[in-house]
């Protein structure tokens, strides 16, 4: 029989691979779809009154995405983002690097449960979505990113690009 002492005592990290920003930016049009959808709805629902687009934005936004939190910090060589992805697998999170951005999509997978009674589908009270981009201030080597998956917490290791060298005509203005 295990006991706690034989449990880890911190859970895996898990490597996440890096998606070209194209087919994520292609995922993500469905979400921005249902978004506008729901934004639409609350209008009508409203009796179409002109004038509230954005709290219609926003609340639709609320209702369908989980609020995601994040941090950036830079060392000379090296800009490292965490991103709170807490209740996805690696399998329910897509994610891309560009050189001035970072894109997040996580979509979980809803967990039903057969019993002798039927069924039990699991509901949590959070949206079951999260997208966020994340603008860099350096740029980076998106070949060359390391993401990982740790406790709920996604954490890119971005490589800075190397500064460009000015060519001599740049330097002569």
């Amino acid at each position: 029989m295990k006991t706690l002492r034989d449990q880890p005592s911190t859970p895996p990290t898990k490597r996440i691979s890096v998606a070209t920003p194209e087919s994520l930016h292609w995922d993500m049009q469905e979400v921005q779809l249902a978004v506008a959808r729901r934004a639409y709805e609350l209008f009508e629902t409203r009796g179409q009154e002109h004038g509230h687009d954005w709290e219609d934005w926003f609340r639709a936004e609320s209702e369908l995405l989980r609020p995601v939190s994040f941090s950036i910090s830079e060392a000379q060589d090296e800009t490292n983002v965490l991103v709170n992805v807490f209740g996805f697998e690696e399998n329910e999170l897509q994610v891309s690097v560009e050189p001035r951005c970072v894109t997040v999509l996580g979509k979980k997978e809803t967990s039903v449960l057969e019993t002798e009674g039927g069924k039990i589908e699991y509901i949590d009270w959070y949206p079951d979505q999260l997208m966020c981009a994340i603008n860099l201030d350096s740029e980076v080597r998106p070949e060359a990113a390391v993401v990982e998956l740790h406790a709920g917490v996604l954490e890119f290791r971005l490589p800075k690009a190397s500064p460009r060298s000015a060519t001599p005509e740049e330097s002569a203005a």
